[in-house]
């Protein structure tokens, strides 16, 4: 059966039951942030990110955390606001802020970092060595492909809803 002519079935959309599934893990470990430490999951994507690559700038953490640059902006402001993370201009381009872990930001990252590795191996064991293997491959491979459709240019038609069929 083609695409064209096979119906829509969320239960079965690959992209749609991939987006509940990520937003139900994020709900759990959300919930471990922001109780203990009133992060959003938004600021604390950008502390796990800025921890991992040491500094970045806004626009980096948009390609490195795939969300909106809007979003990062608002997380990279409040996580200043609240002294954990530094926010200076890039040497080569004083327009762009170049970011970094504060030590506060440390020590809430050192605080944060176990408690959702925990979570995260409670929700592993739902799946086999194999499985939770397989899956990490599987989410590397989705990721790829979906980087090569956006880059090849694929889904650059604008849409035309003129032929959007009723």
């Amino acid at each position: 059966m083609s695409p064209k002519d096979k119906p829509l079935r969320l239960s079965n959309f690959m992209p749609y039951r991939l987006s509940v599934a990520a937003n139900s893990v994020s709900s759990v470990i959300a919930t471990a942030y922001l109780t203990q430490f009133g992060l959003s999951n938004h600021e604390w994507r950008l502390m796990a990110v800025l921890h991992e690559y040491k500094t970045a700038t806004q626009q980096e953490l948009v390609g490195l955390t795939q969300m909106d640059k809007l979003v990062v902006s608002r997380a990279a402001r409040a996580l200043s606001r609240h002294g954990l993370v530094i926010r200076t201009p890039k040497a080569s381009d004083g327009r762009a802020l170049k970011l970094t872990l504060s030590p506060k930001g440390l020590k809430y990252y050192h605080s944060i970092a176990p408690a959702v590795l925990a979570l995260e191996d409670r929700l592993l064991k739902s799946l086999s060595k194999s499985e939770a293997v397989a899956l990490n491959a599987m989410l590397l491979k989705l990721s790829s492909a979906a980087a090569a459709l956006m880059e090849d240019g694929a889904l650059s038609a604008p849409f035309d809803a003129t032929k959007r069929k009723n």
